[in-house]
């Protein structure tokens, strides 16, 4: 048998705590882990049967998505996202996305866009199918792709981190209630749109959609978004 390396060590350690952060958003997501609470390390390493390690990595990757936060000596705390924040999320996301919509519409090619399409049709899908992970890795997807075709990589990024910092917390309950499939067509719509060619109806739909995500995701305990 041959040696592990020092890069094959590292290389496993980084798929450990990978596979930790991407167990930690599941919990986020299904209400497991309760924003406000403080969790330590090693307890939820018992509950992964792993040890602390990958999981205080993991915490951290999560504390500079700002899903959490550290609390010295005890271990980190879910963040608190209020309706205050995530007003200010959006606007800043409508400022951003629904304009680049629009000009996006009018230089890209209509290839670049038809990517797009089985992404679109991978969100209708993990809805349908109540997979949230593969709802919100390919939601991410799809709008950060969207805006890669805009030429700008600071605006990617700074959206990027806009919806990292956006509420999870709930998102179970709004598939049991059926709300999440009519967000994900909207994807579909808007990608017809843009193919169409009208800026000005794709950037009608982006604002649309923009507040559909604010009003189901701000009160996920609360009647159903419109």
């Amino acid at each position: 048998m041959g040696h592990l390396t020092q890069r094959d060590l590292n290389a496993s350690r980084e798929r450990l705590r990978d596979q930790v952060a991407h167990a930690l958003r599941a919990a986020l997501i299904s209400g497991e882990l309760r924003p406000g609470v403080v969790y330590s390390a090693p307890t939820l390493a018992e509950d992964f049967g792993v040890s602390a390690t990958p999981v205080r990595e993991a915490m951290l990757d999560l504390a500079r998505e700002g899903l959490v936060e550290p609390v010295r000596n005890k271990g980190f705390r879910i963040t608190e996202v209020d309706e205050r924040d995530l007003d200010q999320y959006t606007e800043i996301r409508a400022l951003i996305e629904i304009p680049t919509v629009g000009r996006v519409t009018e230089v890209a090619t209509r290839e670049d866009l038809e990517a797009l399409r089985p992404v679109a049709e991978d969100i209708v899908r993990a809805a349908r199918e109540h997979d949230l992970i593969g709802y919100l890795e390919a939601d991410r997807r799809f709008h950060l792709t969207l805006l890669a075709l805009s030429g700008n990589e600071r605006l990617v990024e700074t959206v990027g981190d806009l919806r990292k910092r956006s509420r999870l917390y709930g998102l179970a309950a709004l598939d049991e209630r059926g709300d999440l499939l009519p967000s994900a067509e909207e994807h579909l719509e808007l990608l017809d749109l843009m193919l169409t060619g009208d800026a000005e109806a794709a950037e009608s739909c982006m604002t649309r959609h923009l507040g559909h995500v604010r009003s189901l995701w701000a009160k996920p305990d609360g009647p159903p978004g419109t």
